[in-house]
């Protein structure tokens, strides 16, 4: 596995630019360098994975994106346009959404009432309608307990609950954190399948995810974190069959 701080970019096979591109992204916590010099790119239309041990700098990368941690070094671009020093509340408006880690949903609220927050900051009221039937026909529990509180909803569903709350932005670019984080196997099956019927209808994921048998299954190409630094990327099937992934990663 090499250790290169600027990883050769792997494009898919279709010529094009990236939806996003990160060039050399350095973030801190205070002190601490939690990523040195992260180079990434996604195509519009991918499933693209981010792998790695807890403390890799998965969730970081996420939040740097985001524009919750501002990176004192290094170039964010979306759709061909700087997004660096965008503020977190206007990445909704130009097709960023996420579902976080831990869900975060808001627990006394409804799951209407989550769905509606999602939506809130939208100008096209219009289309809510047909965007709530969508959520419920990716997630039809939802339908079944649209007035239960959202804490009161078991792992799977709270799960369900925050890709629909992000989905009720509109996103171009979906941002999963864990989506698997303390679910039963069959329930992460069902959120995996879910959302390759979401990137099928044209939304592209970047996918942050521990399970990483799960997560290469799904996606086109991954990158591989340690400590900051991106030691590995290519495409899924390559990394699946990559004998330091094996050991590392999927018990092999």
């Amino acid at each position: 596995m090499t250790t290169e701080n600027a990883p050769v970019r792997h494009a898919p096979p279709a010529d094009g630019q990236p939806m996003l591109r990160l060039t050399d992204i350095h973030s801190y916590y205070g002190n601490i360098h939690a990523l040195q010099g992260i180079s990434l790119d996604v195509f519009p239309g991918e499933i693209v994975t981010l792998l790695g041990a807890n403390g890799a700098g998965k969730t970081t990368t996420l939040r740097t994106i985001h524009g919750l941690l501002r990176p004192k070094r290094g170039a964010i671009e979306f759709e061909g346009k700087d997004i660096t020093g965008m503020p977190a509340h206007e990445h909704v408006g130009v097709g960023i959404g996420q579902s976080p880690e831990g869900r975060r949903i808001f627990g006394r609220m409804t799951v209407m009432e989550n769905l509606q927050m999602g939506a809130y900051s939208r100008k096209d009221k219009e289309h809510l309608s047909e965007d709530y039937e969508r959520v419920f026909e990716f997630f039809p529990r939802l339908r079944e307990r649209t007035n239960q509180a959202g804490g009161t909803l078991s792992g799977g569903e709270q799960q369900m609950l925050a890709i629909g709350r992000a989905l009720m932005t509109r996103p171009k670019l979906l941002l999963l954190d864990e989506p698997s984080m303390g679910l039963a196997p069959i329930l992460v099956e069902e959120i995996f399948s879910i959302m390759t019927d979401i990137n099928k209808q044209g939304t592209t994921i970047l996918l942050v995810e521990q399970n990483a048998l799960m997560a290469l299954g799904v996606a086109q190409r991954g990158y591989v974190l340690q400590t900051g630094r991106i030691v590995q990327s290519g495409p899924a099937q390559d990394l699946l069959n990559d004998p330091e992934v094996k050991r590392a990663y999927l018990g092999g």
